[in-house]
């Protein structure tokens, strides 16, 4: 069933792109309800959301229900908790702050298992039905995982084609606010600069044939990025979007 879903998610990147939020909730019902408004996948963050392991499990399964890919957020690179959200059912993980072919290979190692990696092998986990999967394809399927790893960081910028050249990474992902942080223009990622170099960065992927994404939170950055026919877009958080929805609702009731 994963290797299906994964690989059908995987075609649909490459071919029209796929959209999702970050999830920073701790109700399940908000991924749920995403998979249900037709979102092609959710981020349950661990690095800037406060959800507890056991959370994220009831939100994967809540993805699941609704037919939407649960991706992870790992706190980091270093992939303490990479086999941990793997175990518990996540699709994919998305690692922050990455800056070097060295460390994408640490994160490949933790996250796939023999022969691509060296993930810690145990298949009495929810990933494989608690046991009741057949060895065979639990580990076959388990190496179809997503990875996206996130440059955020001007400083990756010289590393940028050492990190191309690794195989193994399923999609190059931009955060454009620690990017224009880096760039000591915190928050403005709509000034020139920051767009130029993230087009920058793109048309590099783009000629490499890797996927791309990137963070956006309004429609108009969206559709900006579209132009360029990138290949995961994730939008805004779903906390702020319901928070969104209800100004929205609040104006139009103040109209005189």
């Amino acid at each position: 069933m994963q290797i299906d879903v994964l690989d059908i998610f995987k075609e649909k990147a490459k071919n029209s792109g796929v959209l999702g939020c970050f999830s920073k909730t701790i109700d399940s019902s908000f991924v749920e309800t995403a998979g249900y408004a037709g979102f092609d996948f959710m981020i349950l963050d661990m690095e800037h959301g406060f959800a507890s392991l056991e959370t994220i499990q009831s939100h994967i399964r809540a993805a699941d229900s609704a037919g939407i890919i649960p991706i992870v957020r790992v706190p980091d690179w270093k992939g303490a908790e990479i086999s941990r959200v793997l175990d518990i059912g996540a699709k994919g993980i998305q690692v922050p702050n990455v800056s070097s072919a060295e460390q994408i290979k640490t994160v490949i190692d933790a996250a796939k298992f023999h022969p691509i990696g060296k993930r810690g092998v145990c298949r009495f986990v929810k990933a494989a039905n608690f046991g009741e999967e057949k060895k065979e394809d639990y580990f076959f399927t388990a190496n179809k995982t997503l990875i996206i790893i996130q440059i955020e960081g001007v400083e990756v910028i010289d590393k940028l084609d050492e990190i191309l050249a690794v195989d193994g990474y399923d999609i190059l992902f931009i955060g454009p606010y620690d990017l224009s942080q880096s760039l000591g223009i915190p928050g403005q990622i709509e000034h020139e600069k920051v767009l130029k170099l993230m087009t920058s960065i793109i048309q590099k992927v783009h000629a490499k044939s890797k996927m791309i994404g990137v963070f956006v939170d309004t429609v108009e950055q969206l559709n900006t990025w579209k132009k360029l026919k990138l290949n995961y877009y994730a939008y805004s958080v779903d906390t702020a979007l319901f928070a969104q929805a209800l100004r929205w609702t609040k104006q139009h009731f103040d109209r005189k």
